[in-house]
């Protein structure tokens, strides 16, 4: 028996855009690694993206199953994110303006993703007679509560949004407990429509390479790995190295770790087990506006550790596995976080995690067996946790250990598995709802 054909909507950023750029980040990733997962678990799936390059194709395979269809709404480039919900009228009309389209769609659930392909997908879902599964990837009262210092909250229109979506949606996927908990308490859903579905990591690339001992790499195991992953990046072998990859914005909060790098400094003249201060690697380009990454190189200048600190553009999949290898930690400061796959990603690198105790980073991360969870975002406490792994080897490869077992089984094949159970919910929920 053929699986479901499913209709994914991501109206403001493609999965075909490279993560770490932009507006792409952790959900490209998702969208990318979920549908080839349904492909492979027998499901047909179209991705309904806008349109950002005039000559854009209108329909790019992305794997066997898989499909990316661009749709025309506004100019064809990049718009910043306050832009695009006027945008979204447009997209849904031309999304379902050729009637034969329609009529040749005959798709059995629609999955959107992220508020603005929720609204569109309120309106596809029932012209193509397909239940609605929404997943957030984030949520704007979450992101309201926890603000950087400056930051612009998130708007109204976004909020209405969001709540729109709830209601409309047969199924909503959350990420984690906590994520399902903020639906229910925060957006009043129904909790029989949410379902929680922990996003998978892409097991073949994020690996200790440890041969057949990466089940269970041991300390000699991940120093070995360590070693090559400094080689293939032209690295040093004998520096102590911390990274940060994501997104340059204030809700990542890379100025927390360069702050906290300057904390470091200063305490390696008064701290004997620390014997040199760390380099920080920033793997990330700017997210809604450019500056970002002009004040974060110019925050380390003021703090006296530019010569510390390397700003880099992001890199591919695989290459990213070698960074994550090659790092003594992976920190990860976010003051907000649906998930947190770059923690998991590096956990299953067999690296250390330093990570924000918020949101769905406490359910990545488990504090004293994968890593580090840091409360609050004062760089003392940064510095202080950053600091005892670097002077404990020890610890680093005990806690890079624990990080593999408990990614070890998160696959993106259990995330589809999942997947397809909610997809036949909600559509068991639509039948009770026409009835």
């Amino acid at each position: 028996m053929s699986g479901p054909r499913v209709a994914m909507l991501s109206v403001h950023t493609s999965p075909l855009d490279q993560p770490g750029t932009g507006d792409a980040g952790g959900m490209n990733v998702y969208l990318t690694s979920l549908a080839r997962a349904l492909a492979d678990a027998g499901a047909t799936v179209d991705i309904f993206t806008r349109a950002t390059r005039p000559d854009a194709p209108c329909v790019v395979p992305l794997a066997d199953g898989v499909s990316v269809r661009h749709v025309h709404a506004g100019p064809a480039r990049d718009l910043a994110k306050a832009e695009l919900p006027q945008r979204v009228g447009e997209f849904t009309a031309n999304l379902m303006g050729d009637d034969g389209w329609v009529r040749r769609a005959p798709y059995d659930v629609v999955h959107s993703h992220y508020w603005l392909s929720g609204l569109a997908a309120s309106v596809a879902s029932p012209l193509w007679a397909a239940p609605l599964v929404h997943t957030m990837h984030t949520l704007a009262k979450v992101k309201n509560a926890a603000l950087a210092p400056g930051d612009a909250p998130e708007p109204c229109a976004r909020i209405r949004g969001e709540e729109t979506v709830v209601g409309a949606a047969h199924a909503l996927v959350a990420n984690t407990e906590a994520e399902a908990d903020d639906l229910v308490r925060r957006y009043g859903a129904d909790p029989g429509a949410v379902h929680v579905v922990a996003p998978g990591v892409d097991r073949a690339v994020f690996h200790p390479d440890a041969g057949a001992d990466d089940a269970h790499p041991d300390a000699r195991h991940l120093a070995a790995a360590q070693a090559r992953a400094r080689r293939a990046l032209g690295l040093d072998p004998d520096e102590l190295l911390v990274l940060f990859a994501g997104r340059v914005q204030p809700l990542k909060a890379p100025d927390v770790l360069v702050r906290a790098l300057a904390a470091l400094v200063e305490q390696v003249g008064a701290d004997r087990a620390l014997r040199r201060p760390p380099r920080v690697v920033v793997l990330g380009g700017p997210s809604g506006d450019a500056r970002h990454v002009t004040e974060l190189a110019g925050l380390a200048r003021s703090l006296g550790v530019a010569d510390l600190v390397e700003i880099r553009r992001p890199v591919d999949p695989a290459t990213l596995a070698r960074w994550y290898r090659a790092a003594d930690v992976v920190a990860v400061p976010s003051r907000s976080e649906s998930f947190g796959l770059v923690a998991a990603e590096a956990q299953a690198c067999g690296t250390p995690v330093v990570a924000a105790d918020v949101g769905g980073l406490r359910s990545v991360v488990h504090d004293g067996v994968s890593g580090v969870l840091v409360p609050g975002h004062e760089p003392a406490a940064w510095a202080r946790a950053i600091g005892d792994l670097l002077a404990d080897p020890a610890r680093r490869a005990a806690l890079g250990a624990g990080g593999v077992r408990r990614t070890g089984r998160r696959g993106w094949d259990a995330a589809a598995q999942a997947m397809l159970t909610v997809y036949r919910r909600a559509r068991e929920r639509a039948a009770r709802v026409a009835a």
